[in-house]
């Protein structure tokens, strides 16, 4: 290393040091919490046609057979993958977890949805290597650390210039954790970090399509295959995140990186911990969650009924309305970034879940009448006061007249000031598993997360979590392990 590979320098030190033991509880608790999120949007976004697409691609190009592809239609294939699969489905909904910033100057959209990459990594590689409870913790939350300060680190023109954050920086997600559960010495991890600073990719042209959760599965299989080939020994420059031709200076058209986010921080304190993590209510872009929420609290406070509204305004910032790019959506993958279509939905159901993201109900008259009904405007005060956190306001003109106005709670559901409940997240487990999943494997597959630091090997994890393919489980596993359901 040169004295110029401070960054680089930290990352090695801290994936290749850093142990579940030395975890402190709240740690450890909400990389739980993020992992039964994680797994949920996972199984239920491999019930989307892109994600079965994905599958019959893999199906035909790779003959692996190291780690399980959750599916309706239960398959293995190899553990980079299972990664890309598994990564995919994950954020195929829009439903995975997203960073927070610490400073108003970094954009939240910057900031990555840190858990996806690391944990579809740990899960094929855990489960090639019947990795144990703890291994698989501490390889996931090694992933999500580096992750984020990475994602804090880079200046701001890295999303500005239009790449996807949860594309090129989670490839360093899932290469950490995947370093972490091979256990490469700090040459190897080293090499494994510049592997993954060629193979990062992913830009926003493609939100709202298809493409965008490929970037995530890409960014998973891409840290899976970097660490696999510095385990074998393949090189790379000795700095992947430093110095002018490395990462940070590159991805961020020259913006390069504030070094002190990074050096002396990583793990100190998690960022799962400090800022913390929003786990989302709804399967859409977060930068409209809440205003959504401030939507939802218009209409039943004043019984609003859809008939009633003339009009509806959302005054925001450009860190809002510039991603959220949609003015009207023709699909469910469009409705995941148009604001028209998040209020609509609230306007008419009262609510935005798995059955208002359909294209039937995206297309539908009720919705596609709302949605010309809603404008967004470009609020100069909202704007000047920065990107750090999520800030609008939400009018309602009806047509007796009358406007009322709802500005939406920084506090808003599913952060670290308003967290889930254990009930809430359980719910939303089981509300994506049970689209996959029979009951009582969703019901033991939180009890298997919930003590996994007690857990031997993850793929007693896995199995549960492949219930759907019951009458395959054997041929995978053994039939010795058949009465973990019973």
């Amino acid at each position: 290393m040169t004295e110029q590979s401070r960054a680089t320098s930290a990352c090695v030190d801290f994936i290749t040091r850093a142990r579940w033991q030395d975890v402190t509880p709240e740690a450890a608790d909400l990389a739980k919490r993020c992992v039964i999120d994680g797994l949920g949007v996972v199984l239920a976004g491999s019930t989307t046609q892109g994600s079965t697409i994905l599958r019959d691609y893999v199906r035909r190009t790779d003959g692996g057979a190291e780690a399980t592809v959750f599916s309706r239609d239960l398959f293995r294939a190899s553990a980079a993958s299972a990664a890309l699969l598994n990564g995919a489905s994950g954020h195929a909904m829009d439903w995975d977890d997203t960073q927070l910033s610490t400073s108003a100057d970094r954009i939240f959209g910057l900031l990555t949805h840190p858990t996806i990459p690391p944990l579809a990594a740990a899960l094929a590689v855990g489960e090639r290597i019947r990795a144990s409870g703890p291994q698989f913790l501490e390889a996931f939350l090694t992933g999500f650390e580096v992750e984020c300060k990475i994602a804090e680190a880079i200046h701001p023109n890295h999303y500005k210039k239009g790449f996807h954050s949860s594309g090129t920086i989670g490839t360093f997600g899932a290469a950490a954790a995947t370093a972490k559960l091979l256990r490469l010495d700090a040459d190897a991890t080293a090499n494994a970090i510049a592997i993954a600073a060629s193979l990062c990719a992913g830009i926003r042209v493609n939100f709202g399509t298809m493409t965008k959760p490929l970037h995530v599965g890409r960014a998973a299989q891409n840290g899976v295959f970097a660490a696999e080939l510095a385990a074998g020994g393949f090189t790379g420059g000795r700095d992947g995140l430093d110095g002018p031709w490395g990462f940070f200076e590159v991805f961020s058209a020259g913006g390069g990186m504030d070094a002190d986010r990074i050096v002396g921080r990583l793990g100190n304190p998690y960022t799962i911990v400090s800022p913390g993590v929003s786990i989302k209510p709804y399967p859409c872009g977060v930068l409209g969650h809440p205003s959504m929420d401030a939507m939802r609290s218009l209409v039943t406070a004043h019984d609003v009924q859809p008939e009633q509204i003339r009009a509806i305004r959302l005054r925001a910032g450009s860190n809002i309305l510039n991603p959220l790019r949609y003015r009207i959506a023709q699909s469910e993958l469009d409705a995941k970034f148009c604001p028209a279509f998040m209020l609509s939905a609230i306007a008419l159901r009262r609510k935005a879940g798995i059955h208002e993201f359909t294209d039937a109900f995206v297309r539908s008259a009720p919705v596609q009448q709302m949605m010309v009904r809603v404008e967004t405007i470009l609020d100069p005060e909202i704007e000047a006061r920065g990107f750090d956190k999520i800030r609008s306001i939400v009018e309602v003109d009806l047509d007796s007249g009358r406007c009322l106005a709802q500005e939406a709670d920084e506090r808003y559901r599913g952060g670290p000031d308003r967290p889930f409940t254990r009930e809430e997240l359980h719910e939303k487990f089981t509300d994506c598993a049970d689209l996959v999943l029979p009951g009582e494997a969703s019901a033991e597959a939180l009890r298997v997360v919930e003590s996994l630091e007690q857990a031997d090997d993850i793929t007693a994890l896995v199995r549960i979590l492949s219930a759907t393919g019951a009458d395959r489980r054997d041929e995978f596993f053994g039939a010795a392990d058949a009465p973990l359901l019973a």
